[in-house]
C-alpha cells in the first residue's frame, strides 16, 4: 500500500512538471492541506466523545448485555464465531459505531473484531465467511445518526443539516440488507 500511495504521488508531481505546472502542486500542498488538517482538527472531539462512550460501554459490561440481545442475529449472520465472546464484542462494538456515524471510532474495533476471528478461521490465507460478512456489513452500514456528514454539512453552512437523516437511513438500510442476502446466497457456493 505504501509504494502504490508513493506511486501515485510521484506520478502526479511528474505529470503537474511534464504539463509545466508545478506551482499547482505548491498551491495544493499548501492550501489544500491545511484545510484539511483543519477538518481532522474539527471532527476530533466528536471522534473522541464516541470513542470515549464505546469505551465506557465496554468496560461497565453494557456491551456483553447487548451482545446477548444480539445473540440470534450474531448466530445468523456470524457463525463461524459465535462461541468466541472476544470477537462478538468487538463486532457489536464495530456496527454500534457505524450505526451511529463515527466510522473512524470503529475502525479500532473492526481490527480488534478481524484479529479475534482470524484467531478461530481455519484457512489462514483466507477469510472465512463470518470474516466476510463482517466486511460486508461494515461497508454498506446502516446510518442511524450520520454524525461526521451532519457535522461537515454544519461546518460548510447548511441551513438544515440533520435534513439527510432520512434519505441516509432509507438508504443505507436497503443497500445492507442487499449486500447481507448477496453474502449469504454466495457463502456456499465457490466462485
Amino acid at each position: 500500500m505504501k509504494k502504490l500511495w508513493a506511486g501515485l504521488i510521484l506520478l502526479g508531481l511528474l505529470f503537474s512538471f511534464v504539463n509545466g505546472s508545478p506551482k499547482t502542486v505548491t498551491n495544493v500542498l499548501m492550501f489544500d492541506l491545511q484545510k484539511s488538517v483543519q477538518l481532522i482538527i474539527s471532527l476530533l472531539p466528536i471522534m473522541a466523545f464516541w470513542t470515549g462512550m464505546m469505551r465506557i460501554v465496554e468496560r461497565s459490561g453494557i456491551l456483553n448485555k447487548i451482545s446477548q440481545l444480539l445473540k440470534p442475529v450474531i448466530k445468523f449472520l456470524f457463525k463461524d464465531v459465535q462461541n468466541n465472546t472476544k470477537a462478538v464484542n468487538a463486532i457489536v462494538m464495530t456496527i454500534v459505531a457505524n450505526m451511529l456515524g463515527i466510522g473512524n471510532s470503529a475502525t479500532a474495533f473492526g481490527i480488534k473484531a478481524m484479529q479475534e476471528m482470524q484467531k478461530s478461521n481455519r484457512n489462514k490465507r483466507l477469510p472465512n465467511n463470518s470474516m466476510c460478512m463482517f466486511i460486508i456489513i461494515n461497508v454498506s452500514s446502516i446510518q442511524l445518526i450520520p454524525l461526521t456528514i451532519i457535522k461537515l454539512r454544519a461546518d460548510s453552512g447548511a441551513a438544515s443539516p440533520g435534513d439527510i437523516l432520512m434519505p441516509t437511513l432509507i438508504a443505507t438500510t436497503f443497500s445492507t440488507i442487499i449486500a447481507i442476502l448477496l453474502a449469504k446466497y454466495y457463502e456456499g457456493k465457490e466462485i
